[in-house]
């Protein structure tokens, strides 16, 4: 039975079931939902608890043996079984489907912890054995479009209310990071007496900006197509110190990559093996990004930018006078999508124009 995260507690409270798999990358929320199976199983006098750790050369025979095991001091017992992104192979999918069909003869409560199950998974025999009796948790992340609502509902945990516009700038000051989003809640709740009201002064004050710009974040936030972030990124970075060839080498990856997507797609190559032929290899979770990022920018568009990142090279060099965090803000914000930059500014019209 499917359960989302924050329903997840008052559905342990009407019955607590045989099996609960909690799956999914966003951190605070897995937390979270473990917490509560671990409350709910003390709650109903299982106080007894094993955890397994998956690891490579896992010895999947361990699960079934602990299960098996009796305690000489209780009845039942919490068995935890951390998977982490490790893969089941077929000695785990074996061994899970075996204690799925264990589990009508016993009184033990097995809380599986892993990251996100796709759909193929949700179909294989021992994830319908084990949901059949038990609770499955996606886990995902928060979108940005909800993110407020979310961390206004969160700040309720701390004792704490929060103005919507209030949450959106917390939100944007830890640049979506729900962790740390619920640790400057945590802090505030020690500052401000209990039930306070909190608003954006109260935000903008108590709150430091904890965003950590890097280069990787900007790429990502260039390839998905969000511009006030890009911007907001490419500004920190300057504001950190960071050197400007880094920054221009993390773009000019990025455009020489989708030149290689365009190109491989061109020759009737599926997006998939194209991914698999760049070198590092573009993985499962960033290839939405990169997807998104060539069917906004075509192949011509890419080369004038190419044509900007190298007028950028130069200016390192001192071989150019065009202007170098202003340039590389510009690139990134074309990259990006944000429309009339490449046109409109002077010094990127003149590479156009000669090119």
């Amino acid at each position: 039975m499917k359960v989302f995260a924050d329903q997840l507690p008052a559905a342990l409270a009407r019955k607590l079931p045989k099996a609960v798999i909690v799956a999914g990358d966003e951190p605070l929320q897995h937390r979270d939902a473990c917490d509560a199976v671990r409350a709910a199983a003390r709650q109903a006098g299982i106080e007894e608890r094993e955890v397994l750790d998956v690891e490579p050369n896992f010895a999947w025979g361990r699960l079934l043996e602990t299960a098996s095991n009796l305690s000489l001091f209780a009845s039942n017992k919490l068995l935890e079984l951390r998977l982490g992104n490790q893969k089941l192979g077929q000695e785990g999918t074996k061994a899970l489907a075996q204690y799925a069909d264990m589990m009508d003869g016993s009184d033990d409560l097995l809380l599986i912890s892993m990251g996100k199950v796709d759909a193929k998974q949700q179909k294989s025999a021992w994830f319908k054995a084990i949901d059949k009796q038990g609770i499955f948790v996606p886990v995902w992340p928060v979108d940005a479009s909800r993110l407020g609502y979310w961390l206004r509902d969160r700040a309720s945990h701390h004792g704490l209310q929060i103005d919507l516009e209030a949450a959106r700038l917390l939100g944007e000051r830890t640049e979506g990071n729900l962790l740390a989003a619920d640790q400057e809640l945590q802090k505030l709740a020690l500052i401000y007496p209990a039930n306070t009201r909190l608003n954006v002064e109260h935000i903008a004050q108590g709150v430091e900006d904890s965003t950590r710009f890097d280069v990787f974040n900007l790429a990502d936030a260039c390839l998905k197509g969000e511009p006030s972030r890009a911007s907001r990124i490419v500004n920190g970075l300057k504001s950190e110190g960071v050197e400007a060839p880094i920054v221009l080498w993390a773009l000019t990856r990025e455009l020489r990559t989708l030149l290689s997507l365009h190109q491989h797609l061109d020759q009737g190559q599926s997006f998939e093996h194209a991914c698999k032929t760049q070198k590092p290899m573009i993985f499962d979770k960033r290839r939405p990004s990169y997807q998104k990022a060539i069917s906004r920018l075509s192949m011509k568009r890419l080369h004038k930018l190419l044509l900007m990142a190298q007028r950028l090279d130069l200016a390192v060099k001192g071989a150019s006078a065009v202007p170098l965090w202003p340039g590389l803000h510009d690139l990134a914000m074309t990259m990006a999508g944000a429309k009339g930059i490449l046109a409109e500014t002077p010094w990127t019209y003149r590479i156009s124009a000669n090119n």
